[in-house]
């Protein structure tokens, strides 16, 4: 009975001291699992109906940051939300423009509501770059009158196009991935 006893306690102590020295994670690769790098398919927002599009931007470029201070975004991560960024920018000068151009009628609007939807996501995106660039800058210690400057540009125009999608509430919206 002794020795069961001195080997439950031997095991027990040896199991603790496995655990305590289990890493935890940072709040870097907490970001990091939970944002992730998409093919514009997977992650575009214009299809369905117009009204929500902050809510869905906010959902694919913000909300993955909540409560994570954005100093500590590593630069991969930055990166990524940069290069989504560029891919919605892409569809709609490449794949929207043309679109909306060659349609008429009902088609013509749901791909322009699917353009501001696309508009507010890839803004959201430029924002949320944009806020990182600061956060890291202000913990730095460097200038951030330029990057403040950048910010206020593009929260007027993501201002703008969100109106246009509310505005629009409920009418069909087409995407073109």
């Amino acid at each position: 009975m002794v020795r069961i006893a001195s080997a439950s306690i031997l095991l027990l102590s040896a199991l603790s001291s496995l655990v305590a020295a289990a890493p935890v994670p940072s709040s870097n690769s907490l970001v990091r699992r939970a944002f992730a790098l998409q093919d514009y398919a997977d992650f575009q927002i214009s299809d369905g109906t117009a009204g929500d599009a902050e809510a869905q931007a906010n959902a694919v470029f913000v909300d993955p940051f909540a409560n994570v201070d954005l100093a500590t975004v590593d630069d991969q991560t930055a990166d990524d939300i940069e290069t989504m960024r560029q891919a919605a920018e892409s569809a709609e000068t490449d794949d929207f423009n043309p679109a909306i151009e060659a349609a008429d009628g009902d088609a013509a609007d749901a791909l322009q509501n699917g353009k501001i939807k696309n508009k507010v996501l890839k803004l959201t995106a430029e924002v949320q770059g944009l806020n990182i660039k600061l956060a890291k800058a202000q913990a730095a210690g460097d200038s951030t009158s330029s990057i403040e400057k950048k910010i206020a540009a593009e929260q007027k125009k993501l201002t703008t196009n969100i109106a246009t999608d509310k505005k629009n509430a409920g009418q069909t919206s087409k995407g073109v991935a």
